[in-house]
């Protein structure tokens, strides 16, 4: 028998599509608290339910935080037209990563992204950052890749985005069209802003 270490792989779902219900799990956040100290902030955890029951949100998941195809375009894209987004029936915007809260927060502030220092709030004044360490969420919609052997990566997001409208997935644009383990490319073609936007754009059948 070897003495090899036996690793169970969590269970992902199939890929999710429009109509599906939204996957029902709970993000470890940290929230911000009264305080002096030089770290404000408390842990939450905030279920699908807290974050999208009773709302249509836009949200958008990346591979990786401080990783250069998020950094320099996707999340600038959404932070850019948060406004117009939210003008056009959307009630929050979204960025979801398989990092811990703590990366996610400082990949924010690197980013320039303004925080919003009210006690309770969920740590920026635009696009909101939403720490999937765990990876629960993104195996919930069937999105878990590996880039292990391409750029030594674990569990991630494979890039894509989503209209969520009261826990139901109202639209949804995933890149290439399926998640491909261990990709070469990472291709960003149908999830950026201007993509969203369109789509929100468009008069409602």
């Amino acid at each position: 028998m070897s003495d090899e270490p036996v690793t169970k792989k969590a269970k992902t779902s199939r890929v999710k599509k429009e109509g599906d219900d939204v996957p029902s799990t709970t993000f470890k956040m940290r929230v911000r608290i009264e305080s002096d100290t030089e770290n404000p902030f408390d842990w939450k955890d905030m279920s699908s339910e807290d974050l999208f029951k009773g709302k249509r949100v836009v949200i958008f998941a990346l591979p990786g935080a401080f990783t250069p195809t998020c950094s320099n375009t996707h999340l600038p894209g959404y932070e850019k037209t948060y406004d117009e987004m939210k003008g056009l029936g959307v009630d929050e915007v979204y960025c979801l990563s398989v990092n811990d809260a703590f990366v996610m927060r400082q990949w924010g502030l690197h980013q320039g992204l303004v925080e919003d220092k009210t006690p309770g709030s969920l740590g920026f004044s635009k696009v909101k950052l939403l720490p999937d360490g765990a990876c629960s969420f993104t195996r919930g919609m069937g999105m878990s890749c590996l880039w292990d052997t391409e750029r030594g990566f674990g569990d991630r997001s494979w890039r894509y985005s989503a209209v969520f409208n009261d826990m139901k997935i109202e639209k949804i644009f995933v890149e290439g069209g399926a998640v491909t383990q261990n990709s070469g490319p990472d291709p960003f073609e149908v999830s950026d802003a201007e993509t969203m936007l369109e789509y929100l754009k468009k008069p409602k059948e």
